[in-house]
């Protein structure tokens, strides 16, 4: 029989050939430290994100068939971070530095050291297998270096000055504070109580904050942290009755790390501020007791009225039908012919909550978003458990809730203390 023989380059063939048909990961290439990789999609920038650089990111990420987490369904809005080391060979990171903006990608990453390393959980969740691989699905719009942020800070910072036509100077520490109103009365420094209404923005005008919103002033203790260096360096040059607006560089602010999605790294923030108070801490003791004498007082009020006001509702509504043992009416309004609730099953409803002032608070239907919960585990107030009990799939009903079976002597904000509850409910699923 003759000898064959290949020379090398048919050699070489056959080596890629078999390297092809056993690779774990078809499709997928592998750097020297084991990270599988695929780039779907490449873009014409070829800049590559180093350590200490700002990234922003569309990321999901699965285990098997179940998708873990999208940032997308999750918040939105792209993540963004600061591109640390790698915590292990072969991990995300590494991933992303092979990337440039525009890029998308798959990696492979092992499952064990991505939750302990990277996640920093103590041990990877039950429902992993040991040595198994998530995968990753990233896009990469953005990087931006630390000098480049701070560049840019810099350049918007005198655009905006030069466009408001500001000309007072900054001080020393770089806040720049134009008083709109002079105040009078005692200095604001350590150990005072200074009640604020202010709005915070970014440079571009966007609103992260309003006091005003929110309905009421905002008390604190000056002297000990309460918002950034900035705030508390202009509040000190203010009195009561005063108003002013803060111009407040990063450095005085959130600095390279910004805060989550609301304010990016370096960032540049705008204060419009107001005092309404200034106090002694005596004073403010003082306040605050009959803050709370009146509060107690408003809670025992509600608490003597609640038997009479259900009264009133029910007279005024024309309801006659008895309440359960546990005071709960149930007034049904269609009945439901399908599977019955009962405690143990997992149901969903649409609902509506009223104070009986017919003061909306919450409602599912707005949301078009029904809400699930397992019946009688205690997930829900008492009387949701005892009034969805008696319903039927495709039942609707009135549950006039006393008290008792609500939120008793809680302050729920949109619910005050010892408020009967009206329900509109509407058994959509039983399971």
């Amino acid at each position: 029989m003759k000898k064959v023989v290949l020379n090398p380059l048919a050699w070489l063939m056959v080596i890629l050939l078999f390297w092809g048909c056993t690779s774990k990961y078809a499709g997928f290439d592998k750097t020297q430290s084991g990270l599988y990789y695929k780039l779907y999609k490449v873009s014409k920038d070829t800049t590559k994100p180093k350590t200490g650089d700002w990234v922003s990111l569309n990321m999901s990420y699965k285990y098997k068939d179940s998708l873990l987490f999208d940032n997308k369904k999750a918040m939105g809005t792209p993540i963004r971070f600061k591109l640390p080391n790698s915590d292990f060979k072969g991990d995300l990171y590494e991933g992303i530095h092979l990337m440039s903006k525009g890029d998308s990608a798959e990696f492979i990453i092992n499952a064990d050291s991505l939750f302990i390393k990277t996640f920093q959980q103590k041990k990877r969740p039950p429902f992993i297998d040991t040595n198994s691989v998530v995968r990753f699905y990233i896009t990469l719009i953005s990087t931006d270096s630390p000098e480049t942020l701070m560049k840019n800070e810099e350049e918007s910072l005198k655009k905006y000055l030069t466009e408001q036509k500001i000309e007072v100077s900054s001080t020393p520490s770089g806040l720049y504070f134009i008083e709109t109103q002079t105040g009078q009365g005692i200095k604001i420094d350590s150990g005072k109580w200074v009640k604020v209404h202010f709005k915070v923005s970014l440079i571009d005008g966007k609103q992260i904050f309003s006091s005003y919103d929110r309905g009421e002033p905002l008390s604190f203790e000056y002297g000990k942290r309460f918002d950034t260096k900035g705030f508390e360096e202009g509040v000190s040059m203010m009195k009561k009755g005063g108003k002013a607006k803060f111009i407040v560089p990063s450095s005085l602010a959130f600095g390279e790390m910004g805060r989550g999605a609301i304010v990016p790294p370096y960032a540049t923030i705008i204060y419009e501020v107001e005092v309404i108070g200034v106090l002694t801490k005596a004073e403010f003791d003082k306040e605050q007791t009959e803050i709370k004498k009146k509060a107690t007082q408003k809670v025992e009020n509600a608490k003597k009225e609640e038997t009479s006001l259900m009264n009133k509702y029910l007279k005024d509504h024309n309801i006659t039908v008895k309440p359960t043992a546990s005071g709960l009416y149930y007034i049904e309004k269609a009945k439901g012919t399908g599977p019955k609730a009962a405690a143990g099953k997992k149901v969903k409803v649409h609902y509506t909550g009223t104070l009986l002032n017919g003061t909306k608070f919450d409602s599912s239907k707005d949301r078009n978003q029904p809400f699930e919960f397992e019946l009688g585990k205690g997930e829900v107030i008492k009387g949701w458990d005892e009034g969805i009990a008696l319903m039927n799939v495709g039942g609707k009903a009135t549950l006039i809730i006393p008290s008792n079976l609500a939120y008793g002597e809680k302050d729920m904000q949109s619910i005050p203390p010892y408020s009967a509850l009206v329900f509109d409910v509407e058994l959509l699923e039983v399971k």
